[in-house]
């Protein structure tokens, strides 16, 4: 063929056939000369950044492009294209190795009946009054027989986990030996070395009064309470997918908890033999009896407003009138807000909690409160 064909054929110019055929091949190797990168200088800090993202859970590790705009404020020049091909040749070899020398050698967590019980927290959607609502939904799980209840929430305050447990103990029928948490705010004050924290005061009073030990994961060690966490996801398939419209709060966990009781009785343990209603009838004779529901609210100080009015998370509650100038306790509840004083329950509302999305300026009140000024 002429040179002018080839070229056509190929789409390569002439002067590069020219070329390959004064070689005498027509595969003529090239040395690529090394040349530097402005990635070198910066390479063993990125690659500890990945070693250390790899070991977090998936949520809360930083991105490629994360990680560029954090080699751009030391100094770094280069591209996020030059960043991301980096983290994949990176990536690559630590899969290489893995397969080369195995995953490593774990334990598997064995759990005796009614020793220990996981929770966590997820956020998930539901409609709820005609609106689509994000809710914080707490899991409980205990490890032996791997029963389970969801309890859904507004918020994930100290009194809605303190709801959680006292629901938990009370549909397991018992109180296992200690619980496994990871530092969730609402339970751990200050993470200190190793396994030591500092606990929430009012955390540990509800631990003291339901009498099992609170234990907390290793940071970024998720595994360790992986029931929990497994059934997070799973939940999502077995009863968010499904689940219908609810006219309120109340509905929807009452909804939740006959569902989990089904998923009970139509799961297989796994480890066992039966279900998970199975090896729970079996473990309930292992957990503390069940006492009395912890008080779990939490305590403010307020002072009344000349309206007879206290204020809290942008909504205004009245109290009796003989008490306008006057500080009372506050106490908060998942459902209701008591208004307290002199060692004496002086009134209790229903408790209001306004999205972010909403006005504020709230009132509720009672009529009666306002007899004494008229």
């Amino acid at each position: 063929m002429s040179i002018r064909e080839i070229a056509r054929r190929t789409g390569l110019s002439r002067n590069t056939i020219r070329k390959y055929l004064r070689s005498g091949t027509t595969e003529p190797s090239f040395k690529i000369p090394d040349r530097p990168s402005k990635l070198d200088a910066y390479a063993e800090k990125l690659s500890g950044w990945l070693l250390t993202e790899s070991r977090k859970p998936r949520k809360q590790r930083r991105t490629i492009k994360q990680l560029h705009r954090d080699l751009v404020v030391l100094g770094f020049a280069g591209s996020y294209g030059r960043v991301a091909a980096f983290a994949r040749a990176w990536q690559e070899d630590r899969r290489r190795d893995q397969q080369t020398t195995g995953r490593g050698t774990f334990v598997p967590l064995v759990f005796q009946p009614g020793e220990a019980f996981q929770f966590d927290w997820s956020e998930n959607w539901a409609v709820i009054g005609g609106e689509r609502i994000k809710l914080q939904v707490a899991h409980i799980k205990l490890s032996h027989s791997r029963a389970f209840l969801l309890r859904a929430y507004l918020l994930q305050s100290h009194e809605m986990l303190f709801d959680a447990h006292w629901h938990g103990f009370r549909v397991f029928g018992g109180v296992p030996a200690r619980g496994i948490y990871d530092n969730m705010k609402t339970a751990v004050d200050k993470v200190l070395t190793g396994k030591d924290r500092q606990v929430n005061a009012r955390f540990r009073a509800m631990a003291s009064h339901y009498v099992f030990e609170p234990e907390f994961c290793n940071r970024a060690a998720g595994w360790e309470k992986g029931q929990v966490e497994k059934n997070v996801q799973d939940s999502r398939n077995q009863l968010w997918q499904t689940m219908p419209a609810f006219p309120d709060l109340t509905a929807l966990n009452a909804w939740l908890e006959q569902g989990c009781l089904a998923l009970w009785k139509d799961t297989a343990h796994g480890t066992l033999p039966g279900t998970i209603a199975d090896v729970w009838h079996a473990e309930r004779a292992a957990l503390m009896s069940l006492p009395p529901a912890f008080d779990g609210f939490i305590e403010q100080s307020k002072r009344v407003s000349p309206t007879c009015l206290v204020t809290f998370e942008r909504v205004r509650y009245s109290v009796p009138a003989s008490f306008a100038n006057q500080r009372v306790s506050l106490r908060v509840y998942p459902d209701r807000i008591v208004l307290a004083a002199e060692g004496h329950i002086l009134c209790e509302h229903q408790r209001v909690i306004v999205r972010s999305h909403q006005a504020p300026g709230r009132t509720v009140f009672d009529w009666r409160h306002y007899l004494a000024v008229i």
